[in-house]
């Protein structure tokens, strides 16, 4: 079976709630719930940080023993380098993930230290980007 781990940053802990245009209206636990029932052959973890330490401390507790990492680290893509240099230091694939599409956004979400070290990125299908980024690593 092969474990997956979808780690989500800042602000993602409101899905459903925040700004319902640009994200929609779903929780992420209900979309969890379905992606789980969708692919029972895969383990399925979640993590949800709003603090950028903490997702890198993840990072490092998953990146040697995970088959795959699913990462939406929200606005630190475009700002911490210490996540980017976290994905660097760590064996396990990782597949960036957006919501939204971020270069039909503000300028400075165009900037992301995370691609650089993914496997791929994955952006612009709403709650489906995790989807596809789970299909990667079948």
């Amino acid at each position: 079976m092969k474990k997956l781990i979808i780690i989500n940053g800042p602000n993602l802990n409101l899905l459903g709630k925040r700004e319902p245009s640009i994200y929609g209206s779903l929780s992420f636990t209900e979309f969890l719930e379905t992606v789980k029932q969708k692919y029972p052959q895969v383990q399925i973890d979640y993590y949800q940080s709003n603090i950028e330490g903490e997702l890198i401390d993840k990072l490092h507790e998953v990146g040697f023993s995970f088959d795959g990492i699913i990462l939406n680290a929200a606005a630190y893509t475009h700002t911490s380098v210490g996540i980017g240099d976290a994905i660097k230091a760590i064996e396990t694939p990782l597949v960036e993930v957006h919501i939204s599409n971020t270069f039909a956004r503000e300028e400075f979400r165009h900037q992301s230290y995370i691609s650089p070290n993914a496997k791929g990125v994955i952006l612009g299908f709403g709650l489906q980007s995790y989807e596809l980024a789970i299909q990667s690593f079948l």
